[in-house]
């Protein structure tokens, strides 16, 4: 993707290239340009309006990986130029509490899928192997589109990166094992547009304990080695062999101030009987500076989410709500289309046999008069013959009594003679008679032969007329077939910050919480599927490929804990004990 305008380059101008996870841009910003004015061109590119998410990560001279600020100059901020110029990569800085009530815009959705996807393919942020099954399948969803047979042949994500390595690894099982059980969850999104399977995707991550999470190392007072993690609702303790578990957390609305003095960060909590201080040593004072940038902007963040929405927000929301409106009415209206479509590539199919058949049952029609027209020409010469040889038998019965006759006159002649004849006339009177009764017979076979040609003339005519009548029914029929148819993170002038917190914030605090429970009550199904994908797998584990993430993740699973349960359990604690916690590590 390239920027839809390019001024002409001139030497006070250098060359700016910008990285998302899916594109480039390429620009040319005069030698005075501010990282503001950088950013707000990119976001203008791209149509981003939620700009408080994110921001330009570079690696400066020193190898490091920095935050680009907002009011210096873009060349001021120490950035290693390369033969491209200046490389920034727009990523989200902040995340959302809630990821389904507070990103509004599309793109926005679109950006964090794509980085969250690719931190958990990079194993930066952990995911149990269940879920990374689950996740893979609405990836697929989001490229491919709704489950097809024909098209999802297998082996056809075999050579996709779905997976993280780790989950892989600790499994004795073969690609296509993968794919088969990627498959059965992907056919299960059907329907799915773009932006809800990646919600849903989201959804599910940001229950993922490392979710969200800016990992810092820090020591105590102790020189006790541990990371403290800035998340959205507030700042984590963790060991340093676990990420995933928080030893104890500070809930932003029990901050009163932060700040650091070169290598130390210091928090100040609320109590009862005055403030409470925390000390954090990092190893560098740049470290510091990062950490008290992310605090700032997540707890302004913070504040900003228990507070009524904006007009920006506002217009946002209703805008977003109106394009998914139409998208929807979009959507059921193609899903109509191709519904009727398909019934039409159905009804087509079912015409296009029925003619086969009606052409077949012509085709034994005419076979079948074809066949009568050969038994009534072989009806009649039969009839002819047998009428030939009746007529033959009648002249030789004549002619026998004929004879008869002639020598019944002559027997009178002598006693000899007659005895003679009437033995001869005997003779011929049986003879007469066998062939009366032959010739009675022949003109009885031709009567029952002119019955058969009488009856074969009959059904001759049945079968024309049935034929006829069959093809007037087909030239008849109609056959019809139906074509296929940001505000920008305010200058850190001092190395303090004062977290002013109202005094229902609690209450607030409480009511987000609910709203938690309550989404976890409605994912109580897509527990369910993760659960029973996990029974199917446990018996393929290699326990020596298990990192010690999975060994904990295994154990809280176990325990029925998750990210929020102890979240819940930790801030039940008064400050002070977490704070004295934390020191006596």
């Amino acid at each position: 993707m390239m920027a839809p305008f390019r001024r002409k380059k001139s030497s006070k101008e250098f060359p700016v290239k910008v990285c998302t996870y899916d594109s480039e841009l390429e620009f040319h910003l005069e030698h005075r340009a501010t990282g503001g004015f950088l950013f707000d061109l990119i976001c203008r590119t791209i149509g981003l309006r939620e700009t408080w998410y994110f921001g330009l990560r570079y690696m400066d001279k020193k190898g490091y990986s920095c935050w680009l600020k907002m009011d210096k100059k873009v060349l001021d901020q120490h950035i290693n130029l390369t033969p491209e110029g200046c490389v920034f990569m727009f990523m989200a800085k902040f995340y959302p509490e809630n990821v389904a009530e507070e990103l509004v815009q599309e793109v926005t959705q679109h950006m964090f899928f794509l980085q969250i996807k690719e931190a958990i393919l990079s194993m930066e942020v952990y995911c149990p192997p269940e879920a990374s099954v689950l996740l893979a399948s609405y990836a697929v969803q989001a490229k491919y589109g709704d489950y097809d047979e024909a098209i999802c042949k297998p082996g056809m994500l075999i050579s996709e990166n779905l997976l993280p390595q780790r989950v892989i690894d600790q499994y004795q099982m073969t690609p296509q094992m993968w794919e088969e059980r990627i498959n059965t969850w992907y056919a299960d999104h059907r329907g799915m547009s773009r932006d809800e399977v990646e919600m849903e995707y989201l959804k599910i991550a940001q229950d993922l304990d490392m979710f969200g999470v800016n990992y810092f190392p820090i020591t105590n007072k102790k020189n006790t080695e541990v990371y403290v993690g800035v998340t959205a609702l507030g700042l984590n303790i963790y060991s340093k062999e676990n990420k995933l578990t928080p030893m104890t957390t500070f809930p932003w609305n029990e901050i009163r101030n932060i700040s650091f003095d070169g290598k130390k960060f210091f928090v100040k909590t609320n109590e009862e009987k005055g403030n409470v201080a925390t000390t954090f040593y990092s190893e560098k004072a740049r470290n510091n500076k990062e950490l008290l940038d992310l605090c700032v902007g997540n707890h302004e963040l913070y504040m900003k989410r228990r507070k009524p929405d904006t007009m920006e927000i506002q217009q946002m929301k209703a805008q977003a709500k109106e394009e998914k409106h139409r998208r929807h009415i979009e959507r059921n209206k193609l899903a109509r289309e191709k519904q009727l479509r398909e019934e039409a590539e159905q009804e087509r199919a079912n015409m296009e046999k029925r003619l086969m058949q009606l052409q077949e049952e012509m085709a034994a029609a005419n076979e079948a008069l074809r066949r009568s027209e050969e038994a009534a020409e072989l009806l009649a010469e039969k009839n002819r013959l047998a009428e030939e040889e009746a007529l033959l038998l009648s002249h030789k019965a004549l002619e026998v009594e004929q004879e008869v006759t002639r020598m019944r006159m002559t027997a009178r002649k002598t006693e000899e003679e007659k005895i003679y004849l009437e033995r001869k006339t005997k003779e011929a009177e049986l003879l007469t008679a066998q062939m009366i009764e032959e010739s009675r017979k022949r003109v009885m076979e031709t009567e029952k032969l002119k019955n058969e040609l009488i009856h074969a003339r009959v059904a001759e005519k049945e079968a024309k007329e049935k034929l006829l009548n069959f093809l007037s029914r087909t030239s008849t029929e109609s056959i019809f077939i139906t074509p296929s148819s940001s505000p920008e993170t305010p200058a850190l002038e001092s190395n303090t910050y004062d977290l002013m917190i109202d005094g229902d914030m609690d209450q607030l605090s409480l009511e987000i919480e609910k709203e938690r429970v309550e989404y976890l009550t409605k994912s109580k199904q897509v527990q369910n599927q993760l659960k029973e994908l996990r029974s199917e797998i446990e018996q393929l584990k290699i326990g020596e490929k298990q990192s010690p993430l999975d060994k904990i993740s295994a154990q809280q699973t176990r325990l029925g804990e998750n990210k929020y349960s102890t979240l819940k359990k930790l801030k039940s604690g008064s400050t002070k004990a977490r704070v004295a916690f934390f020191e006596e590590l």
